[in-house]
């Protein structure tokens, strides 16, 4: 009025909603939503407070790299650290197989403590009940549930011969679906007046953080179960294609792949994607020939290095298609040609770690943008934390699991006689019966 400018409080959208339709303020939830939408700035101060990734080595190391271009500098920590997580990873994958379920589950339990971190701002800025101890319960009975599944799965047979242990066998679903109603009726139990939303909003956090960390490292472990190559290949490629990219990246890149990550490029992605391709390859050759490797984890174990390898990592001869047979007959050269199933299946592997296993990666760099942090952590200098350099890997752990399910697994036989040996002698001269029924219709005896 006397030209100074009156700046007005934003409205809320709950106020434009109101008003739109005319409604009277409303106190209980909607003031509720009003409350949560108010305070998210308070939030975003909140979350600035979590631990961040940083170049800092020390003050010995630090002082070495001070006169670095700070671009470089960031090259030589996240290149030093990562020749130590390499170097570390093939100490555990010596060490064999439970180690490398250890590293999954200690990997998965750092994971979920990071994100919920994020979670935790919200519960320390309003104080709200029993959110962390909530949130630790959860993964607890999440993963009873799905490791003694596969536990079940895999061991079944030596667990029955226990009594205590043949009950949480039989009675492993009821028991795990109690555990969590206890949770459940927990959470009902603590909540309260005018913290509703905010509370909810922690309960979904809790069981999507379940749904990305718990589900999908229960798959990688299923996968090291198939064999070790199954988990080592797919970990090589993602790492493969984050080094090289990067690599690519800082040397070449200049036109910019997508928004959530400004410094991923077209350049680095093209050049990241050849490399894992051909580093696939030569893994997966590497590997072919060691039983360790390709024996699925039961038959390993029982067997030793004489285990039978499964036909995807034994040589076929296949002949050329027909429009190459009549090129090979008039060079005199011959119309089959020998190959290992597996490098067909490393292929398949390394372009999905390549092409869509980023967008893990992308995924985990929206979810940071929309809390406004840099990082999830700052456990590895140079890096961040845990989940920045494993989102991928959970997205592609359950990609190889969908894969293995899809064409690759078959019935295990030893396991199927296990099974069968266990069943009441009424119910074996069945399945016999079946059985010699089923060859004579197929001409078989």
């Amino acid at each position: 009025m006397d030209g100074t400018e009156v700046r007005q409080r934003p409205i809320s959208l709950a106020e434009e909603l109101r008003n739109a339709n005319n409604e009277p303020r409303a106190t209980s939830d909607e003031s509720d939503m009003d409350q949560f939408l108010q305070d998210e700035d308070r939030l975003a101060d909140r979350t600035k407070l979590l631990p961040q990734g940083s170049d800092n080595m020390g003050a010995l190391v630090d002082s070495f790299l001070s006169g670095l271009d700070p671009r470089w500098r960031n090259w030589v920590v996240r290149g030093i650290f990562t020749i130590v997580m390499v170097s570390l990873f093939s100490l555990i994958v010596s060490k064999g197989p439970l180690w490398l379920m250890l590293l999954v589950f200690a990997i998965q339990f750092k994971c979920f403590h990071e994100i919920i971190s994020i979670g935790l701002a919200v519960y320390r800025l309003f104080n709200l009940p029993w959110f962390r101890t909530l949130s630790w319960y959860f993964l607890f009975t999440s993963n009873y549930f799905f490791f003694g599944e596969s536990l079940v799965e895999f061991w079944g047979i030596l667990l029955k011969r226990d009594n205590f242990l043949h009950l949480l066998i039989q009675y492993h679903r009821l028991i795990s679906f109690g555990l969590y109603c206890i949770g459940f009726v927990w959470f009902v139990l603590s909540l309260q007046k005018g913290y509703y939303v905010r509370q909810f909003s922690l309960f979904a956090w809790t069981h999507v953080c379940l749904l990305l960390v718990v589900s999908q490292s229960f798959l990688i472990i299923q996968n090291i179960f198939q064999g070790l190559i199954w988990f080592l290949v797919p970990v090589a490629m993602i790492i493969c294609c984050d080094i090289m990219s990067y690599m690519f990246g800082f040397a070449f890149g200049k036109t910019p792949l997508i928004k959530l990550s400004p410094k991923k490029t077209w350049e680095g992605f093209i050049g990241g994607a050849f490399s894992t391709v051909l580093f696939g390859l030569l893994l997966s050759y590497a590997l072919l020939g060691k039983p360790a490797m390709v024996c699925p984890l039961e038959d390993y174990t029982t067997e030793q290095y004489n285990c039978t390898i499964p036909s995807s990592f034994l040589i076929h001869e296949a002949e050329y298609p027909v429009f190459l047979k009549w090129p090979m007959k008039l060079l005199r050269q011959p119309t089959t040609f020998k190959f290992y199933p597996f490098l067909f299946h490393s292929i398949s592997l390394s372009l999905f770690a390549s092409i869509l296993g980023p967008f893990g990666g992308f995924f985990a760099s929206g979810f940071k943008r929309a809390f406004k942090i840099k990082d999830f952590g700052d456990v590895i200098p140079g890096h961040g934390g845990l989940m920045d350099r494993f989102d991928c890997q959970l997205l592609m752990g359950t990609f190889v699991n969908v894969y293995i399910h899809s064409f690759i697994r078959v019935p295990n036989l030893s396991k199927l006689l296990q099974n069968i040996s266990l069943l009441p002698s009424e119910d074996q001269l069945t399945i016999f019966n079946a059985l010699q029924e089923e060859l004579k219709t197929a001409g078989l005896i």
